[in-house]
Order: C-alpha cells, then structure tokens, then sequence
C-alpha cells in the first residue's frame, strides 16, 4: 500500500471510530490528519487534505481545542493559526476519558441524584424509583471513581490499568 492510500484508510477509519470515543466523524478526521502529521497544519491545509469546508473544519477544530485534544501553535512568521494534536497514544486516551467522565458521566450522576430525592409518597412506584435510580447512581459514581483514579495516574494509565485487571 502506498503513502497516500494508507493515510486515507488511517483517517478514514479513525474518522469512523471517533464516534466511539464520543466525537463526530469530521472532528476524528482532523484529529487523525493532524495526529500523523509531522508539522502542524493551518486550516487551509486541513481543509484541502480532508476536502471540507472552511466553517466545518474551524467549528471541529474549535471543539477538539475545547476537548483538550489540539492546540493552536505559532509559527514564527506566519499569521496564519496552526493546529496540532497530542502525539503520545496513551495520554490522548486519558485525555479523551477524563473529558468523557465530565461530558458524560458527571451529568448523569447529577441527575440521578435528583431523581432519587424524589419524595416518596410510600407508593411502591416512588420506593422503586428511588430504590433503582440510588443503585444506578451508585454505579455510575463508582465507575466515575475508578476512572478518575486510572486518569489521574498519568504515565502509561491504560497499559497499566489493563495489566492490573488481567493479573
């Protein structure tokens, strides 16, 4: 396979699994170029490169900053802004959780707690309410929990969290 298909298949296909990860397919494009790129690119380039237009790859490029996944470089000489991504696999996995927990998990558990100060009115509609919405919320925190004790950790997290579940 040659360079320029297998770039396409890489982003293509990162593009692809952005979705798993909690990102739409244009931002895990960008990210993708930009992740085996060796200089950092301005937006023109990733516009010519992903064939995208000019709105879409600055609302992507914006969203992936607010991700903590790109940030903007300057290049002496140039006005152009450039963009660039975090290159170690592992810290842009805990990136991309940590991110996670506060998109997704924190909310959740929020709401949960809500609703499981219901006032129970001793139906047991409302005890079972409260009952399976306290037990989810219980989850969720502990699965919040963990995640943020392998997060924290920093070096090589998932090697070894995933090493430790093993043994």
């Amino acid at each position: 396979m040659e360079y320029e298909a297998a770039k396409e298949k890489f982003i293509s296909t990162w593009g692809s699994l952005g979705t798993l990860w909690g990102i739409n397919k244009a931002m895990a494009q960008i990210q993708a170029l930009l992740f085996i790129s060796t200089k950092p690119l301005a937006t023109e380039e990733i516009m010519e490169e992903l064939k995208i237009s000019r709105g879409n790859t600055s609302m992507n490029v914006r969203q992936l900053i607010d991700w903590g996944i790109v940030t903007k470089e300057l290049v002496p000489g140039e006005r152009r802004e450039y963009f660039s991504t975090e290159k170690d696999v592992q810290e842009l996995a805990r990136i991309i959780a940590k991110e996670r927990s506060r998109r997704e998990i924190r909310p959740v558990i929020k709401t949960l707690e809500e609703i499981s100060r219901v006032k129970d009115d001793g139906s047991a509609k409302t005890r079972e309410l409260i009952k399976q919405t306290k037990a989810l919320h219980d989850l969720a925190e502990t699965a919040d929990s963990m995640l943020r004790k392998v997060v924290d950790q920093k070096q090589h997290w998932l090697t070894k969290s995933v090493l430790k579940m093993i043994k």
